[in-house]
């Protein structure tokens, strides 16, 4: 059974910065490709970034280029997403999910919630 469980989601004012963690209870973490999706209020989960089983590969969403950061620890199972310099556009549910491709994905965590105010 895999397990998603993502956390450091909260309120910031625009121009700050959080970071998100995403912890996997995956067996064969370092094989899995991982990824960070978001859903705004009226609008359809989208992708933001995601990152290959090694680290050495990311992607990431035009929108979110040279402001989010995703990285990993296999050897703790997590990964992260650094966001700075935030938008209040970014206000969305941020959800992590994995596979062996994702996206798309085949599983994820219950989502963490991130605002930011203007």
């Amino acid at each position: 059974q895999v397990q998603l469980v993502e956390s450091g989601g909260g309120l910031v004012q625009a121009g700050g910065s959080l970071r998100l963690s995403c912890a996997a209870s995956i067996r064969t973490f370092k094989t899995y490709r991982m990824g960070w999706f978001r859903q705004g209020p009226g609008k359809e989960r989208e992708f933001v970034a995601a990152i290959s089983w090694s680290g050495g590969i990311t992607n990431y969403a035009d929108s979110v280029k040279g402001r989010f950061t995703i990285s990993r620890d296999n050897a703790k199972n997590t990964v992260y997403l650094q966001m700075n310099n935030l938008k209040p556009e970014d206000t969305a549910v941020y959800y992590c999910g994995t596979g062996t491709v994702c996206p798309p994905c085949d599983y994820w965590g219950q989502g963490t919630q991130v605002t930011v105010s203007s």
